[in-house]
């Protein structure tokens, strides 16, 4: 197989559909998602309700991609769908010279691992997961090896294929998990049924363990996801780099809330892996009273509609940042305390759903490696290894 070595800016032209909002005006607005997962309709809004003074309107067969997250894979194709709608000048649009090149292969090219590192090291930003924009300049410069037009036909017409029982097998394990979480509900409902309700400043009290913060040393930083997403590693903060900031030792087990989005979920426990490390006055720390409550037990009610719209009234204010949750109205929420033997039959139920979710994200990371190890089977050329 002969290869066509080329810039992206030799099939490429930039496109500019620039128009300028009108208030009174409906626009139909996309997304990106990573991992070449492609555009999507994010929302409609009134012009009156855009920020941005002017828009560019895709057309079918645009290249697109995210500047912001380009790191991440988020290249696509605009589907016929999605003809006429609408993208901010974070969303550079392409037209590919159809006669050399096809543009979703051009979009599998850039899902690559390897493709993706090369992006990220064009990308540049004060921090590596909201900020590494990926200018058109880097793209358009951006080094590839085309085969013939019909070679790469074929190759996208295969994995298209793929990508299809790849989707399918993603909407069983998604649906899969929805009634697995459904079950979970209705049983934690029986288990409280009836059961008596007691102040969080009873079950569970707020646990502070201050940190001395010396500025020769370094401090390894926890934080809490939203949605109940559990907890994730932050880099290491310098003692020069605390400055004012108040920190808190957090140990295996500990129930935490993030005040800022706790009304949006931002509620875990504590992992072994997390155990020492630290985090600011804007990370509640509660430890159960092991004769009332299970912290794994309390973690679920607060992600239960019920828990959630009570963690929302006591985080008064707007939105976003603007909403805290007060250490007072923490204390006083009141939770459910069912008798300790049912909160561990609970407890074990969670942790099966747990593990049968956690077998089903290791099916999901082998079938999403499918595509990238199909493609660099089909290439077959050192460079993209």
């Amino acid at each position: 197989m002969r290869w066509k070595p080329l810039r992206i800016r030799e099939i490429a032209r930039q496109i500019n559909r620039k128009i300028s909002v009108d208030p009174n005006r409906s626009y139909k607005l996309l997304g990106m998602r990573s991992k070449i997962g492609g555009p999507f309709i994010r929302e409609n809004k009134m012009g009156s309700e855009i920020s941005a003074s002017v828009l560019n309107e895709v057309k079918t067969g645009d290249f697109i991609y995210s500047r912001l997250f380009a790191w991440q894979g988020s290249f696509g194709v605009v589907p016929q769908e999605f003809d006429g709608a609408f993208v901010s000048n974070e969303f550079p649009i392409f037209e590919i010279d159809v006669t050399q090149a096809d543009a979703y292969f051009l979009a599998y090219l850039f899902g690559l691992p390897s493709s993706q590192r090369a992006v990220e090291t064009d990308c540049f930003g004060s921090t590596s997961s909201t900020r590494n924009r990926y200018k058109e300049e880097y793209f358009l410069n951006f080094l590839i090896y085309l085969p013939t037009l019909e070679e790469q036909r074929r190759i996208v017409t295969k994995l298209d294929r793929i990508a299809t029982l790849v989707g399918e097998r993603q909407q069983i394990i998604k649906a899969a998990e929805h009634e697995s979480r459904a079950l979970l509900l209705k049983a934690f409902k029986r288990v409280i049924e009836g059961a008596s309700y007691r102040p969080m400043a009873e079950v569970a009290p707020l646990v502070r363990r201050p940190v001395e913060v010396q500025p020769g040393r370094s401090y390894l930083e926890l934080g809490v996801r939203s949605f109940g997403h559990g907890t994730f590693h932050k880099r290491a903060l310098e003692g020069t780099e605390v400055g004012l900031k108040k920190l808190f030792r957090i140990r295996n087990g500990d129930l935490l809330f993030n005040t800022v989005f706790a009304w949006e979920g931002a509620v875990a426990v504590a992992r072994e892996t997390d155990d020492g490390r630290v985090g600011s006055h804007r990370f509640l720390t509660c430890l159960s009273n092991p004769s009332i409550a299970i912290n794994t037990f309390l973690r679920f009610y607060f992600l239960t509609p019920e828990g959630l719209w009570k963690l929302g009234e006591a985080s008064p204010g707007g939105a976003g940042r603007n909403r805290t949750l007060g250490l007072k109205k923490l204390a006083a929420i009141e939770v459910p305390a069912p008798p300790l033997e049912q909160q561990r039959w609970f407890d074990r139920l969670q942790h099966q759903v747990h593990e049968i979710e956690a077998m089903h994200k290791l099916g999901n990371q082998d079938t999403n490696s499918l595509i990238p190890t199909l493609l660099h089977r089909e290439l077959g050329v050192k460079f993209l290894i």
